[in-house]
């Protein structure tokens, strides 16, 4: 039997902690004590009082949706994050940060790795989402899902000095893998990476998905009929912060954002590239 590593034991306690219901004055005052530690803003969200539990707090909806652009070719954050890194897929490879490469093939995982091939010279980026950040992810443009593979793994930590000393983490990591098609036609991986204390990643629309649980083999889900996903459709969040790689088709995007920015779930980010003729 398969057992979990330290750092997903670590999470499950963190996970029922955070899941833990307390009288409403303690909770209160551990939602407002986790708001001002974490320097959250809570502008579009509901008051902090009134989540029942502390992970209630961190999956929290927004109170009012955002807007976002109509036309098709415009491509939008997934989410509130920061760019830890982005570029051209060379030989193969992607960073996790300048300097940390890791292979394309391995971070899609068994199922998917062949598909790495079909990224050369396209392009990467990756979405860092800390304690503090909104915790939802959104579908960054127009999209037909064709399968999706979760690969079990570790939890280590994912935020920037992680990233500078461990080769490999987004391959080590547990992760949850979107394979899928824009409306032109061109290949993109959404790539879920888990982190220390994410108790979860939930995907709304494939409940089938159990993350953080025993180290074992990969399970694919492939679709006969892709699922079709709307931009600005939410599909799942992070019971915690960590990270999102979006790789893609050469010629299939253009992003015109760069490395360091903040960025939030709505605004534009790029445009896709033009139809096959």
């Amino acid at each position: 039997m398969n057992r979990k590593h330290y750092t997903s034991l670590i999470s499950s306690l963190f996970g029922r902690l955070a899941s833990a219901r307390f009288p409403a004055p303690v909770q209160k005052l551990v939602n407002f004590g986790y708001v001002k530690a974490m320097g959250l803003d809570m502008d579009e969200f509901e008051d902090p009082g009134s989540y029942p539990t502390l992970n209630a707090l961190f999956t929290r909806a927004l109170a009012r949706p955002r807007n976002v652009d109509p036309d098709p070719g415009v491509a939008i954050s997934p989410c509130d994050a920061e760019i830890t890194d982005m570029g051209t897929i060379e030989k193969g490879q992607a960073y996790q940060i300048k300097g940390m490469a890791y292979d394309t093939a391995g971070v899609l995982g068994s199922f998917c790795g062949d598909e790495a091939r079909k990224l050369e010279g396209g392009k990467y980026a990756n979405f860092y989402l800390s304690p503090r950040d909104y915790h939802r992810y959104h579908i960054p443009f127009d999209l037909k899902v064709e399968s999706v593979t979760h690969i079990p793994g570790k939890l280590y930590p994912v935020n920037l000095p992680m990233l500078r000393r461990r080769i490999g983490l987004f391959v080590e990591n547990e992760r949850v893998v979107l394979q899928a098609a824009d409306r032109m036609g061109k290949r993109h991986f959404i790539i879920l990476v888990g982190a220390l204390n994410v108790g979860k990643m939930v995907l709304g629309f494939e409940p089938r998905i159990r993350t953080n649980g025993r180290l074992g083999r990969e399970r694919h889900y492939r679709y006969d009929f892709p699922v079709e996903m709307k931009k600005g459709k939410l599909f799942g969040w992070f019971e915690m912060g960590s990270t999102i790689v979006i790789l893609s088709e050469k010629d299939s995007i253009e992003y015109d954002m760069k490395i360091g920015d903040r960025v939030a779930y709505g605004q534009s980010i790029g445009r896709l590239g033009e139809r096959k003729q």
